[in-house]
């Protein structure tokens, strides 16, 4: 008896359970939404009840699927997704019909060489070498959308090195750019949950030029490190003149509203390089 190995399960796997039910004879007990397996009931996993189960499957198959590459952490870009890359930039501004529209494109073409900084430091921090337990980190995670997102999926592709694409259901189509790497592009219905999926592995968050997304984002950041929920980390915000002309940060402090501190939480940026060399610098001293 000492070589028996009792078995380690003795009920059917889900995946068997789902196969069988695929061929049950028809009849209208076995035709009834009523019968069918609970999990591969989508009208019932619709359901305005199940939304508690829908948020713990958002929270659970990024982390798996995370878990299972062996990603130890990464990397965040935030930024807004109308800043084009440069070579394209020219195009909007012909393509503008009155002075207006001109006068935003070439505003627009003014940020463009963000897009340069993101694919650069992206390209940097996916230089990493795995850990000793085989842990990837400062991997590469973006919303998984066009310009600034697209720019840093593109660097860690160009660099060889696998990226996160955090993508979101919108009314418009919205589809992932193609230098996400495609085992780890993610599709999400919550926007909270996605919030959480960036900052549950991030190590560094770099914060390009953006529009009402961007903002949400950082500042939900902020406020985190602030109220203590989130231990302190990079916050390298790039483009000073532009955040600087949108967001009055020491009328804030004036007014009372934050204290003095809170605005040390930003590290301003202007390059890739010094960027991550704050990166290095701030991780080496702990």
């Amino acid at each position: 008896m000492t070589d028996s190995v009792p078995p380690k399960r003795i009920f059917p796997t889900s995946k068997v359970d789902a196969q069988s039910a695929k061929h049950v004879p028809s009849s209208p007990q076995t035709e009834s939404a009523a019968y069918k397996l609970a999990f591969q009931d989508t009208d019932f996993l619709l359901r305005e009840d199940l939304r508690p189960v829908r948020f713990q499957l958002e929270l659970l198959k990024p982390e798996l699927f995370l878990e299972e590459a062996k990603i130890g952490s990464t990397i965040v870009f935030y930024g807004s997704a109308r800043i084009p890359e440069p070579a394209a930039a020219d195009a909007l501004i012909a393509a503008a019909t009155n002075d207006s529209q001109r006068a935003v494109a070439e505003r627009l073409k003014a940020k463009s060489r963000y897009y340069t900084v993101a694919y650069d430091l992206a390209r940097l921090a996916s230089q990493c070498d795995v850990d000793e337990d085989g842990w990837r980190h400062f991997v590469v995670c973006s919303g998984g959308g066009p310009a600034i997102m697209e720019a840093a999926n593109r660097g860690a592709s160009d660099a060889g090195r696998d990226s996160i694409g955090l993508n979101i259901v919108l009314p418009h189509e919205q589809l992932p750019n193609r230098y996400v790497t495609p085992e780890l592009s993610f599709q999400f219905h919550y926007f909270a949950l996605r919030k959480m999926h960036f900052l549950l592995h991030a190590r560094a968050v770099a914060v390009f030029p953006g529009g009402f997304g961007t903002f949400d984002e950082m500042f939900e950041l902020l406020t985190l490190i602030q109220t203590g929920k989130v231990r302190p980390l990079p916050i390298l915000l790039f483009g000073r003149e532009f955040w600087n002309t949108v967001v009055n940060f020491q009328a804030l402090v004036d007014e009372g509203v934050i204290s003095p501190g809170d605005l040390d939480l930003i590290h301003w940026c202007e390059e890739a390089e010094e960027a991550w060399d704050f990166v290095r610098r701030y991780y080496e001293k702990d």
